[in-house]
């Protein structure tokens, strides 16, 4: 009978310990969660944006001598006009969600607002009033808290950061390389680049 209750209490001590154990390792795994969700997220969203921006430049999408990514005037709803980075996307995007049957054509416009986050402004160019009612909108991220440019300089071999876009000597706004945005969830922030792509010819060997 001593033996047996001897085995029971060091049963008893061991599922105590292993209990501890795990429900310590899972405070600990807790606790970097949301960081390791915000980090996942930041990745899908650079990865998002530069499979669009793929899209917008390579053919059938971009014409020749096209400028695939361009600066245009955009008019949101409700807001003033203002220069946004467009592109075209000839077969839409899986976030757009059409309120009757899927158009082709899409152009797309990127604005980063500071209440909202990342918004996709979009339409298509065979809707009947494309040159006056106001692009549709789909929130990409509402963590995007900043958007800037970045420049590169061929003569001082150099980069800069601009938190508005550079113009020319005509005062005419120029299209970045590259865009920075700056995430924020928190007290979590994060940072990523997107590349845009030069418009290509060809198709890409993948």
């Amino acid at each position: 009978m001593l033996e047996i209750l001897l085995a029971l209490a060091l049963v008893g001590m061991l599922l105590v310990a292993l209990n501890t154990f795990v429900f310590s390792m899972g405070e600990l795994w807790g606790q970097g969660t949301d960081a390791r969700l915000f980090q996942r997220h930041v990745g899908a969203v650079t990865r998002f944006l530069e499979h669009e921006f793929r899209a917008a430049v390579l053919p059938p999408a971009v014409a020749a001598n096209a400028t695939p990514i361009a600066l245009q005037e955009i008019q949101p709803q409700g807001g003033a006009t203002e220069k946004l980075l467009t592109f075209d996307l000839p077969a839409g995007s899986r976030l757009i969600a059409w309120p009757e049957r899927p158009l082709p054509e899409v152009v797309c416009s990127l604005q980063a607002r500071e209440s909202e986050g990342l918004v996709l402004l979009w339409h298509s160019r065979l809707e009947k009033n494309f040159d006056t009612d106001p692009p549709r909108e789909t929130l990409v991220t509402p963590w995007v808290t900043k958007l800037a440019y970045d420049y590169y300089d061929p003569d001082f071999n150099r980069w800069s950061t601009e938190t508005t876009l550079k113009q020319d000597n005509t005062g005419n706004p120029l299209p970045p390389q590259r865009l920075r945005l700056k995430f924020t969830y928190g007290k979590l922030t994060s940072e990523s680049v997107v590349t845009l792509p030069a418009p290509t010819r060809a198709l890409p060997l993948f």
